[in-house]
């Protein structure tokens, strides 16, 4: 079971890295996207390719999008301005008046905190975080597959974010011992939607009693992709994408109900899975047959996937093999949902339509 964990996250860490943990809930809640199995079968795509789906759908659940309640209380001598007791699972959490120690688990999660300003607060986070520029070097990186409680109270946080990957296979919290002490945890499901990663910036922006400069954010991220838009509507030869997050022989992509494939829409280009939901498992007939135009990977646990895609075998009749637009996309702008995709998007834009977006 170990070994499947982290093969799955390997696979789709490339794709990407989720946010999602509890503030001391004991019932099991539904695992991220790159565990899931929800539904598995087999959908005709674009020129009667065959793929088969996996996983789709959020499992944010109504906390998915939007801010948490939030109230006034007196904190320390003044007054904070945002009281957030349910974390984005649902669960009932105690956020602390004051917070000056962060244990983050999930990029994304710590993305988001840094640029809200509370890199220096951050005193571990997992190791696939370890890239992010506004975290102290040398400070713990933890194991967000298989989390350590007991080193975990040690550390004595105010708050951890924890992701749905720090879950064990059966959906069981491995971190309830640290809540049981009294150490608050912080679900944040894997979100699936461009507006539910803005609901996420405004949680943990509510979380850190910083609503002002979470807006900021948003707005920041909102201004990028409105503009990006604007001209992806106008485009009327719309090109179409196979988008690859994980190589062969274990290509992976996906359908609707993933931000990237909102991502695609937006720029004015068109997904050749879209038909399909959520996470896919593509062969080599169904790229085929679909014939796109161009070819985007993030993958980049190899030294060469944009070569290794232009030398597959048969590969060669595909148009976006054969006129040469298969191309990277950041793996961490794209694939993290966190304000980062706005960058991404940028760059996918001037990818695939290099004369319209300068």
């Amino acid at each position: 079971m170990k070994a499947i964990k982290r093969v799955m996250a390997v696979v789709l860490m490339a794709a990407i890295v989720f946010a999602a943990v509890s503030c001391g809930a004991d019932e099991p809640t539904a695992p991220p996207q790159d565990t899931q199995a929800a539904s598995t079968g087999s959908a005709t795509g674009s020129g009667g390719a065959s793929a088969t789906a996996t996983g789709g759908g959020s499992s944010a659940g109504a906390a998915s999008s939007g801010s948490p309640a939030a109230q006034s209380r007196e904190v320390q001598g003044g007054v904070r301005e945002n009281v957030v007791e349910a974390d984005r699972e649902g669960n009932p959490i105690s956020v602390p008046d004051r917070i000056d120690k962060i244990v983050t688990m999930g990029p994304s999660n710590t993305e988001i905190l840094v640029a809200l300003g509370f890199g220096d607060k951050i005193i571990a986070t997992d190791t696939y975080s370890d890239n992010i520029a506004g975290i102290a070097r040398g400070i713990s990186n933890l194991d967000m597959l298989y989390p350590d409680g007991e080193q975990l109270i040690v550390m004595e946080p105010d708050v951890i974010f924890v992701t749905g990957m720090s879950k064990d296979a059966s959906g069981d919290d491995q971190l309830k011992v640290v809540s049981d002490t009294g150490i608050c945890v912080i679900y944040i499901p894997s979100s699936t939607s461009i507006e539910e990663i803005k609901g996420d910036i405004r949680f943990i922006a509510d979380v850190m009693d910083a609503r002002s400069v979470g807006d900021a954010l948003i707005a920041d991220m909102d201004r990028e992709i409105e503009a990006i838009r604007a001209i992806g509507q106008t485009i009327e030869d719309r090109k179409s994408i196979y988008y690859e997050i994980s190589a062969a022989p274990w290509m992976y992509s996906f359908g609707k109900g993933v931000f990237l494939h909102e991502m695609i829409e937006i720029i004015g280009a068109v997904n050749i899975m879209e038909e399909l939901d959520g996470w896919v498992s593509v062969t080599d007939e169904a790229i085929l047959a679909a014939d796109p135009d161009v070819i985007l990977t993030t993958v980049n646990y190899i030294d060469d996937p944009v070569g290794e895609i232009m030398s597959r075998p048969g590969w060669g009749g595909i148009t976006a093999v054969r006129e040469g637009a298969v191309h990277y996309v950041d793996t961490d702008a794209s694939n993290r949902p966190t304000h980062n995709i706005a960058k991404a998007l940028v760059e996918m834009a001037r990818i695939v339509y290099p004369d319209v977006f300068q």
